[in-house]
């Protein structure tokens, strides 16, 4: 990708945020249509965020079968990239399977530890959670239960110093795509 596309495909990135995050702006079907139209131009771009938000989007509110298997494709391609939150959406994409992409619990496991070694709390603490249980074929290891637990810990920590310095918006929870991640959670 060139340079000049690159940095127009980062600028239809940023207009797509505004848009999808603007309060003020009348929900129209327009102006959705328009939101979801640059979201996917920066994926097919290649740009991982929008890989990452338009996947998400399609995968847990396409219309179609179709949609679902297109934004799988989207999230599997950002999580390969280094997105955290696409890890994350990986390993329940393969935990829980869906048309495209069967059931496989050691998939999920791989895809939830990039996530939590990469910063992702709800990644670390499913695998606590795994460890202690014998979930998605991991033996019971109390060590390594711990481990990630104190990892998600830290993470939580972290970012909860983060958002203490931030009013309003910086709020946890304030981002659709961060509460449809809780949603996911089984």
């Amino acid at each position: 990708m060139s340079e000049a596309s690159s940095l127009f495909t980062r600028l239809e990135y940023r207009l797509a945020q505004q848009l999808f995050h603007t309060r003020w702006l009348p929900r129209s079907p327009r102006t959705q249509r328009l939101t979801m139209h640059l979201f996917q131009r920066c994926a097919d771009a290649g740009h991982r965020a929008a890989l990452s938000q338009y996947g998400h989007m399609l995968f847990h509110r396409g219309a179609t079968p179709q949609d679902k298997a297109r934004g799988a494709r989207y999230v599997l391609e950002a999580a390969h990239a280094g997105d955290a939150k696409a890890q994350y959406q990986a390993g329940q994409i393969r935990e829980h399977g869906c048309a495209q992409y069967p059931r496989r619990e050691d998939h999920a496991v791989t895809w939830y530890a990039r996530a939590g070694e990469a910063g992702h709390a709800l990644a670390a603490t499913r695998l606590s959670r795994a460890y202690r249980s014998g979930d998605l074929g991991l033996p019971v290891d109390t060590e390594k239960a711990e481990h990630w637990q104190a990892l998600a810990d830290r993470l939580v920590g972290l970012a909860g110093s983060l958002d203490s310095g931030l009013t309003g918006s910086g709020s946890p929870g304030s981002d659709p795509l961060d509460r449809a991640e809780g949603e996911t959670q089984h």
